[in-house]
């Protein structure tokens, strides 16, 4: 045999093969397998109460707590019902609303706080967090209190104020989230071309905002339409929510109506939920940057 040969036959797939170091095995994390349990655990913490609503939904009998067979004629009753139809129309109307002032007030605070950096912006900040975090028995009694003293006596308004402080705290925090991601060197290209402040904002900021801007006013709707504290203290007599007449009548039991118009409320929100994800991922985000987006990250 040739020495060519030979080297060939040296450096062949078999010898390369074997020349090759191993790769060491994937050692297996033995807490893996708690971690997974931990987390179907925690999920079903939250998720069967809601569940066993939308069965009970469901069920045909006048008992809830007693299967009696599938029906969906509790939606209907549910529609029918003049109580019902009113609370859900002070709710989208007053979500609405307060969806449109938190869009203008939330996204004010959120570009100021993206692109007008200095020390006023961590108070601000700060002041933006503390309405986030503090309950909102403390906000419903506070707002209760400020109404009073004003002699604000127009129902619609007393919701809407009382929902749009929460909601224009999460706009701005998503606006924030958006900017701050975002170069500002188209901005300043226009600025240099002769563009006025204004129109740079409309032709450049307004557009790359625009799906925060949306995404945050779908939340503040979400959110208005879900709150029961701040709407149980500050509501009038003939202005009450959906939430607040289901938690009211409540007391006498969970009745089949009462279980249909829940679940219409739950759909509701994971739709808007769903939308507001949509349009971010359509605007180019990835999934990682929606949920920085949502949580103001």
């Amino acid at each position: 045999m040739s020495t060519e040969a030979l080297t060939r036959a040296a450096t062949g797939p078999a010898a390369r093969t074997a020349a090759a170091p191993r790769r060491p095995g994937r050692r297996r994390d033995p807490s893996a397998p708690l971690l997974r349990g931990w987390s179907v655990l925690v999920y079903a913490f939250l998720w069967l109460p809601i569940l066993t609503v939308v069965v009970s939904s469901f069920n045909s009998g006048r008992r809830l707590a007693i299967w009696e067979g599938f029906g969906t004629e509790w939606y209907g009753v549910a529609l029918g019902n003049q109580g019902i139809a009113g609370a859900l129309r002070v709710s989208v109307v007053v979500a609405a609303l307060t969806a449109v002032l938190a869009v203008v007030l939330g996204s004010l605070a959120g570009i100021a706080l993206a692109r007008r950096p200095g020390r006023w912006q961590r108070p601000f900040l700060a002041i933006v967090f503390l309405v986030l975090v503090i309950p909102e028995i403390v906000d419903g009694i506070a707002y209760l209190i400020f109404f009073v003293r004003i002699d604000l006596d127009l129902g619609l308004a007393r919701l809407v104020v009382g929902h749009s402080v929460f909601t224009s705290a999460v706009v701005a925090l998503v606006v924030r989230a958006r900017l701050s991601g975002l170069d500002e060197s188209l901005e300043e290209a226009a600025a240099d071309l002769g563009a006025s402040p204004l129109a740079a904002f409309r032709q450049v900021t307004l557009p790359l905002m625009l799906p925060a801007v949306l995404a945050g006013g779908l939340l503040a709707f979400t959110f208005s339409l879900d709150n029961v504290i701040i709407s149980e203290f500050v509501a009038l007599a003939g202005n009450s929510t959906l939430p607040v007449f289901i938690f009211s009548a409540l007391r006498t039991g969970l009745k089949g109506d009462l279980a249909a118009i829940s679940t219409l409320a739950l759909l509701a929100t994971l739709v808007a939920l769903g939308a507001v994800a949509w349009v971010l991922r359509r605007s180019g985000d990835s999934a990682e940057e929606v949920t920085k987006t949502l949580t103001g990250a």
